[in-house]
């Protein structure tokens, strides 16, 4: 119960009030992504080499960002780290390294990671899953955005100048 309560869980953590129930919304959408079945938007034996090694470099490249934005949020964080949308109570606001970049660059990096995965595969089930993670950290990073707001007075500026979850566009 105390690692629970490390990670900004509460005691009555079945409530949902800092978000409980978004971190099982995404275990789920996690598992759903893995179990998907792979179809292939064509037949990979007949594309050439050069499609061949192009989608490797772009599922590579795509992999790299992930990498990144996952590594650099996680330590980013630091002790702020909590898989909750709501805040740690003692909690400071974050706006150097990724969160420079991106405000959420741990949702990016997975969607990175899923859009990657996609290209890897030529799958268009993956492609689709993986809009369908964007669209799910959108709507839960609203959610967090409006409890980092009464938390922290200087967020709204912050959100003004760093784009949500993809660097630079969105």
């Amino acid at each position: 119960m105390n690692r629970l309560k490390a990670l900004g869980f509460s005691a009555q953590w079945w409530q949902g009030a800092r978000g409980e129930y978004w971190v099982l919304a995404q275990i789920i959408l996690f598992v759903g992504f893995i179990l998907l079945p792979v179809y292939p938007v064509i037949r990979l034996d007949r594309l050439s080499h050069i499609w061949t090694y192009t989608t490797w470099g772009l599922a590579s490249l795509f992999s790299l960002i992930a990498a990144l934005l996952l590594f650099w949020g996680g330590l980013g964080l630091g002790a702020n780290l909590t898989p909750l949308p709501h805040p740690k109570d003692a909690g400071k606001l974050v706006t150097s390294g990724a969160y420079g970049v991106v405000r959420h660059p741990i949702y990016s990096g997975v969607i990175f990671l899923a859009i990657a995965y996609g290209i890897w595969q030529w799958s268009l089930t993956h492609l689709i899953g993986a809009v369908i993670l964007l669209l799910f950290f959108d709507i839960k990073a609203r959610k967090e955005e409006s409890w980092l707001k009464d938390k922290f007075s200087d967020y709204s500026s912050y959100q003004l100048q760093v784009k949500k979850l993809i660097p630079w566009f969105y």
